[in-house]
């Protein structure tokens, strides 16, 4: 598996965004990258996945098969994509951190 940039075209109709992500969500694959914006007439969605050849496939064919997607296309991920996944790795929970304070206040 390695990181894919895809880069989808859709008339703004109502649901849209949300079949394009729910073809995601659907295969369990995580989202570290996803930027939306309008791109002319269209809008765009940006999404960098981690996926085999065989889910860039079925992706596709899921993402044409929407009636108001425009364009899509696969890349290879932008600079800017990777720096900003690096960026927003893992945090631990606020909860986690409150707890080591209120421990070390009841010590």
């Amino acid at each position: 598996m390695n990181m894919q940039a895809f880069h989808i075209h859709y008339r703004n109709t109502q649901g849209t965004l949300m079949r394009i992500l729910t073809a995601v969500s659907r295969r369990g694959l995580d989202i570290p990258y996803m930027h939306a914006a309008v791109s002319g007439y269209v809008h765009r969605v940006d999404l960098l996945l981690e996926v085999n050849p065989k889910q860039i496939g079925q992706l596709c064919r899921d993402w044409h098969a929407i009636v108001d997607v425009t364009d899509v296309r696969v890349s290879t991920p932008t600079p800017e994509m990777l720096e900003t996944i690096a960026f927003t790795g893992p945090h631990p929970p606020a909860s986690a951190a409150s707890d080591s304070r209120s421990a070390a206040a009841m010590a």
